[in-house]
């Protein structure tokens, strides 16, 4: 089941948010033109809002800070770099063979894991702007946590296309202050108490939906 709901389309940053029924897998990503798809095993760790928030943001800011380009690039590089090694020095494709699985741990992934850590970081501001509570985002991964240290095996850091949760908690620590001085209004176009106002709208909101 695919539930698809379209931002305004005069806007040139406009998302169209996808919601794909598959329990089992917690997922979300975005595709160029700012296509963000949501799998419904991620409910279980987003329970409200916030949450919600702060998975879309952190999907947002890929596109935002151009992470799939970036990626791109980087996958044509090293395929060329193969290329010229294998037609320059070793025909038979052994280095290259080597060469691209080697580059993937030593450069591919640690930029993966670089990208999904500022994400992160614009992802909370992104949430805070909006009036969302950036501090969903610790909740969230405090959640994915707890599930996958019951797990009796798991993918050591290094492979990995994310930071581990351990990681990005600590990093959020880190970031939470500024997004919380901005959701707070403090930090965000000299507008104190900015979000109260719109939290309360949005509730009130909700009530007319529950009760239409």
């Amino acid at each position: 089941m695919i539930s698809n709901t379209n931002t305004k389309k005069t806007s040139p940053s406009s998302f169209t948010y996808t919601v794909v029924r598959s329990d089992d897998e917690a997922n979300a990503f975005v595709l160029p033109g700012n296509h963000i798809f949501v799998l419904t095993g991620l409910f279980r760790y987003a329970r409200n809002e916030d949450d919600l928030a702060a998975i879309l943001g952190h999907e947002m800011a890929h596109n935002v800070a151009r992470h799939i380009g970036e990626k791109l690039s980087d996958t044509l590089l090293l395929q060329l770099l193969a290329t010229l090694l294998c037609l320059s020095v070793d025909s038979s494709g052994t280095l290259s063979s080597i060469f691209l699985p080697a580059a993937n741990v030593l450069y591919g992934l640690p930029n993966s894991r670089e990208a999904e850590s500022e994400a992160d970081r614009i992802g909370i501001e992104l949430a805070a702007r909006a009036c969302y509570d950036p501090r969903a985002a610790k909740r969230v991964f405090l959640a994915m946590k707890q599930e996958e240290d019951g797990l009796s095996s798991r993918i050591p850091e290094y492979l990995s296309t994310h930071p581990s949760h351990d990681c990005r908690i600590s990093q959020l620590d880190d970031w939470l202050p500024q997004a919380i001085r901005t959701y707070k209004g403090d930090d965000y176009f000299g507008a104190p108490h900015r979000c109260q106002q719109v939290r309360e709208d949005m509730a009130q909101a909700r009530q007319a939906a529950a009760i239409a």
